[in-house]
């Protein structure tokens, strides 16, 4: 499809994770430029509340669905489908972090995080292809992390999950050249949002950003989202200036390792 041919209004655009942060913002901003939007969440009554803050509520729906559950995806596909009866865009959005050492992190929580950041992301991908496939029109959007270029310690897990969801939504876009089907990958920097209120914490929870670093607005990266989306971008970096921390880690790794470890700090 020629990127000058795509435009928001009237698709069907599914985001997961939608009822706060960055979901909650690349939601607002697809229903505000004329999309057809449907909100998930695990909580029902999240979703629906985000959707009232949002407005266009005669263009949205707000819906439950635990990621980490195929019946409930499939659940979402089909009442999608009897609404808006299409999917022309998938967000995957759901996800949480994991502060914890290598050494000490519980099996458990290894798994609930693979488990919905990874897996789930994996889950939808599929569900969603199965619509796309049949419409020979798509695009699937992975919001991943620069975490997943720089692994960051005391985020090892996190770090791999965003590892895992960066390869396999790139390798699946290779496979789908040709199809009217697009993956795109994005990769925000620091960002304001609760995630690390709302990561699991073990017994040494520690961070390496800084505490002179505010991060971007979750609005600055819905923004990065939908121009990308515009674009059929292959990957998307916000800010820009994460570009150049990723190629520093590239070309000296040992460089900055030593940063990480020097801004290391324990969160309360």
């Amino acid at each position: 499809m020629n990127a000058s041919q795509i435009s928001v209004s009237e698709k069907v655009v599914v985001v997961t994770g939608a009822s706060m942060g960055i979901g909650e913002a690349i939601a607002k901003l697809f229903a505000d430029e004329g999309a057809r939007v449907v909100l998930l969440s695990r909580d029902a009554g999240r979703a629906e509340a985000a959707r009232s803050r949002i407005g266009h509520t005669e263009n949205t729906l707000a819906l439950s669905c635990d990621v980490r559950n195929r019946e409930e995806i499939d659940r979402v596909v089909s009442l999608t489908l009897h609404h808006f009866q299409r999917i022309d865009v998938w967000i995957n959005n759901a996800g949480h972090g994991l502060m914890d050492t290598v050494a000490d992190v519980k099996m458990d929580a290894l798994h609930e995080t693979f488990d919905t950041n990874f897996f789930g992301t994996v889950e939808c991908m599929q569900a969603a292809l199965a619509v796309m496939k049949q419409q020979d029109s798509g695009t699937i959007i992975n919001i991943s992390s620069v975490a997943g270029h720089i692994p960051l310690p005391f985020h090892a897990v996190y770090s791999a999950t965003k590892f895992a969801m960066n390869a396999f939504g790139k390798a699946a876009n290779v496979e789908l050249k040709g199809s009217g089907i697009h993956v795109m990958t994005v990769c925000p920097g620091y960002v304001r949002t609760d995630f690390g209120a709302n990561a699991i914490k073990g017994r040494e929870a520690k961070t390496v950003r800084p505490s002179s670093i505010r991060g971007i607005s979750v609005e600055r990266v819905a923004r990065a989202v939908l121009r990308g989306y515009l674009k059929q971008k292959r990957e998307v970096v916000v800010p820009w200036a994460m570009h150049l921390a990723i190629k520093a880690y590239q070309l000296f790794p040992a460089l900055v390792e030593r940063g990480m470890a020097k801004t290391s700090r324990r969160v309360d």
